[in-house]
């Protein structure tokens, strides 16, 4: 038995030892495809760091972004937790039929401050068309599908809660109950946080009326499978292999309409709504749009003089194709990363329309919308 305990101990040790030097070895990826986000580089050591604990916390946060194989190591706990019958991995909820949730915690103060962001808005755009539009994610749509006691806040609560907050003349567009009516559908991905092409449909359908036009009806698209292999950011947390991927649609309208991408102020053009090349990527949900930018301004062959300034979470980028189909211009914003002062925007380019866009757990925790009270 002695011999046995030397063994599994020295077979342990080497394995700890082998994989704490090809840790060493490996060189630091500054980029992960899988997480689409930047990875954690090695901090700068200063006295002040040491001091105050965040050196610390930041070789700790370098040392699990660069972890060799990541991937594979979290793919074989995401099994193991599902073995031992857990319900989720790492924050996020293995649901029924293929679904991974993550779960909406209760809002904290971030999202009373958004609301007065919203309010000091229409104060200073008086005269303009301002409508909200927060959407649900999909743990709000499914909750039959969390497993047992999975806990989760209401995200109907929070998007009550700030259109009685919001002050003003805002327009509130109900997509909730659209969106129930059709979950049926695929109006989410399985694996990821955003709304599928379908469930984009159908909030503009909602979008569309309250703005005072009629929708496209479905009949007017031909509705193409672009993907079969899509995998979101529910996966890349979760790290299921047992979970199939998504399908990616795209509604190509019947009807003439060409559009004009202008990205950035003239950084880059595209003639179409859509970034192909993303398909070749981890990161397909880029496919729309190619992505989060400052600032994109789309013309179209719509000649109907209508502007609209759309101030946005990456929730727009599957709903805007739909909405260009309406407009003359619209000019989309991300205020993570543009900071200029939006109300004189809208007034320096002559906007009669602004739609605001989010997804309610992005909403509730976005620092970013302060930058509107300006």
């Amino acid at each position: 038995m002695k011999r046995l305990n030397a063994i599994m101990i020295g077979v342990f040790a080497v394995f700890v030892g082998g994989i704490a030097c090809m840790n060493l070895l490996a060189e630091d990826e500054p980029f992960s495809q899988a997480e689409n986000r930047p990875l954690m580089q090695f901090p700068e050591l200063s006295l002040d760091k040491i001091i105050s604990g965040e050196f610390s916390k930041d070789v700790e946060t370098y040392l699990s972004d660069q972890f060799v194989h990541k991937r594979f190591w979290t793919s074989v706990k995401a099994s193991a937790q599902k073995a031992v019958l857990k319900k989720d991995n790492n924050g996020v909820y293995f649901g029924g039929d293929g679904y991974l949730f993550e779960k909406f915690e209760t809002p904290s103060e971030q999202l009373d401050a958004n609301s007065e962001s919203i309010s000091r808005f229409l104060e200073k755009t008086k005269g303009v068309s301002v409508y909200g539009l927060l959407a649900p994610t999909s743990i709000e749509l499914y909750p039959e599908k969390l497993p047992k006691f999975a806990q989760t806040a209401s995200e109907t609560a929070a998007i009550q809660r700030v259109e009685e907050q919001v002050k003003g003349e805002i327009g509130w567009i109900d997509v909730s109950s659209a969106l129930k009516a059709e979950k049926d559908q695929p109006i989410y991905y399985r694996t990821d946080h955003h709304w599928t092409t379908h469930g984009a449909y159908t909030a503009y359908r909602s979008a569309i009326e309250k703005m005072g036009m009629e929708p496209f009806s479905s009949n007017e698209f031909t509705i193409q499978t672009v993907s079969e292999n899509f995998r979101g950011t529910y996966d890349a947390k979760a790290n299921d292999p047992s979970i199939t991927a998504d399908e990616i649609d795209v509604y190509v309208p019947k009807f003439n309409v060409s559009y004009n991408v202008d990205i950035d102020d003239g950084q880059s053009k595209m003639e179409s709504l859509y970034a192909w090349e993303f398909l070749e990527k981890r990161d397909q949900y880029s496919f729309f749009l190619g992505g989060n930018h400052r600032a994109v301004t789309i013309h179209s062959n719509v000649q109907n003089g209508r502007k609209l300034m759309i101030i946005k979470d990456s929730y727009a980028h599957a709903l805007v194709p739909f909405l260009a189909n309406h407009f003359e211009e619209i000019y989309m914003v991300d205020l993570r990363y543009d900071h200029r002062n939006m109300a004189q925007v809208v007034k320096e380019k002559g906007i009669q329309n602004v739609l605001v866009v989010y997804n309610i757990a992005n909403f509730a925790e976005d620092q970013n919308l302060i930058w509107l009270r300006q």
